[in-house]
């Protein structure tokens, strides 16, 4: 079977994913600064669509409204911010657990979520598995494409401060194929690895 492929268009008249060429050649043909790009087939061209900051709505694609289901969900707990701290990852189609960590005695969500996502690259990287990640934290998102945990919590000297320190040095040497994307909470409800204690 022979897979179509698919063309992103980030900037054009209309930016999105386009199934033929001459839809994307519409968008971008006279566009002053254009950029697009062609993918081997449509969920590929959809993840790198959004992992690449693309939100606009996306012409005869349904995964604006649905997520990519071969995928893993990560999300952090904290009782108290800062307080005491968890997080884990799921299949997010199954919500199988893949991995759990904590309670860690000191930490904050955000510290959380970071930790979950470089754990689930880490445990994808064992694995050679190259599926989206998804996190509902735009800040833990931005964290790791920065290699850097911009906490203020003063946790030098302790077991969370060194695997930080650890997640960061993994960011800066190890390069990754895992579209990271953005869960979105009022389309599809909670995160599937959510704790539960909203």
């Amino acid at each position: 079977m022979t897979r179509s492929k698919a063309y992103v268009v980030w900037r054009g008249r209309k930016p999105g994913v386009y199934r033929t060429w001459d839809d994307c050649w519409a968008q971008v043909r006279g566009f002053s600064g254009a950029q697009y790009k062609s993918y081997p087939d449509q969920a590929t061209a959809d993840r790198a669509f959004y992992e690449n900051g693309g939100d606009l709505p996306m012409p005869d694609s349904p995964s604006k409204t649905d997520y990519v289901r071969q995928s893993y969900a990560v999300d952090g707990a904290c009782s108290g911010n800062p307080g005491v701290m968890e997080y884990r990852g799921v299949l997010t189609e199954s919500g199988v657990e893949i991995f759990h960590r904590g309670p860690y005695p000191l930490g904050t969500n955000n510290i959380a979520e970071f930790l979950a996502i470089v754990t689930a690259l880490q445990w994808c990287a064992a694995r050679g598995c190259d599926w989206p990640i998804y996190s509902d934290s735009q800040i833990a998102l931005g964290w790791v494409q920065k290699r850097q945990c911009r906490t203020n919590l003063a946790l030098e000297n302790t077991p969370l401060g060194a695997e930080i320190r650890a997640a960061e040095r993994w960011l800066r040497t190890h390069p990754y194929p895992n579209p990271l994307l953005k869960w979105d909470t009022r389309r599809w409800g909670q995160i599937p690895a959510d704790f539960g204690r909203k």
